[in-house]
């Protein structure tokens, strides 16, 4: 089996330029941020912070019926429409053991590892498809700001929010013995070092045409890097996931260079893991979801059977 892109994914609803007549209704306060931008369309100085955080308060209040939502200093400000496209993708793999139907509802459970203040996977599951997600969280500032949001937006029937206690472990201290997973994602810190993280931001920013890195790409140390960066942090993740092999259908993580790939599947090789890659692309930005199951084809296939197909 093998997904790939090379666009967002058909169900996203970012596949057309932002209607900012529309996003202006939903939330006034963003009138004050658009502008032309040079080209005749209309847009908003994404070097901005203050104009990034409400273009997300329109979105996710427009699109996806989120009332409330902000976001503390200092933390990661994500990007919604590729967020939510790894949504999608999960989704898929679900529906390929689902008659090619993606099971909605609280029955399809969800755990995101790493939630941060902004809690936007969380947010964007429940309302996209209905599933009950668990979010786990190292930082107790963000863990405090996402608590936040799950009681503004009352959401506590869909959202339950869990505080890693060791900063060493990913899912030991959050999966319990009783839970029951069709789905994990992670978004994880991709650089090994403060100095690393900072190089990249100005880079990002040089691509975009700014002179300097501005809060819209800040986020907190955990946040962007760790120890080893991506690969040490999702051979942990690897690691760890073989204690709840018969608990979680899907683990999952986001892998941002790809060169991380094959350190990553030999891994998976060696663990007797089914494991695929599946390709995204937004605009000029490319990234990648490595899934794996430690459950064969016909376990997987009575997985649904009993969670989702049940009358």
């Amino acid at each position: 089996m093998k997904l790939s892109n090379k666009a967002l994914h058909p169900r996203n609803k970012h596949q057309h330029p932002y209607d900012f007549a529309a996003l202006c209704t939903a939330v006034p306060a963003l009138s004050a941020f658009v502008r032309d931008n040079g080209y005749g369309q209309l847009s908003i100085d994404f070097a901005n912070s203050d104009a990034v955080k409400t273009l997300n308060q329109a979105l996710l209040k427009q699109l996806y019926s989120v009332a409330h939502w902000q976001l503390p200093e200092g933390f990661l400000c994500p990007a919604v429409p590729g967020r939510v496209d790894y949504l999608h993708y999960l989704a898929d793999l679900l529906a390929l053991l689902n008659k090619n139907r993606v099971p909605t509802g609280s029955k399809v459970q969800l755990l995101d590892t790493g939630c941060g203040a902004n809690l936007i996977y969380p947010l964007l599951a429940q309302a996209e498809y209905g599933w009950k997600v668990t979010a786990s969280e190292l930082d107790p500032v963000a863990a405090k700001a996402a608590h936040l949001l799950i009681e503004q937006n009352q959401l506590q029937h869909k959202i339950t929010l869990r505080q890693q206690p060791h900063s060493s472990h990913i899912f030991h201290g959050i999966i319990q013995p009783t839970d029951l997973f069709d789905l994990t994602l992670c978004n994880p810190p991709f650089h090994t070092s403060a100095e690393q993280a900072a190089a990249g931001s100005e880079r990002k920013a040089k691509n975009l045409g700014y002179k300097k890195a501005e809060l819209n790409f800040a986020g907190r140390s955990h946040e962007l890097w760790c120890d080893g960066g991506e690969v040490a942090f999702i051979k942990t993740m690897i690691e760890e996931s073989q204690s709840y092999a018969q608990q979680v259908l899907w683990f999952s993580s986001l892998v941002s260079k790809q060169d991380n790939l094959p350190a990553l599947q030999k891994q998976l090789t060696q663990l007797g893991t089914e494991h695929q890659v599946i390709n995204m692309q937004q605009g000029n930005k490319q990234s990648r979801i490595l899934v794996w199951s430690f459950m064969p084809q016909k376990q997987r296939q009575l997985w649904a059977l009993f969670r989702w197909q049940k009358k």
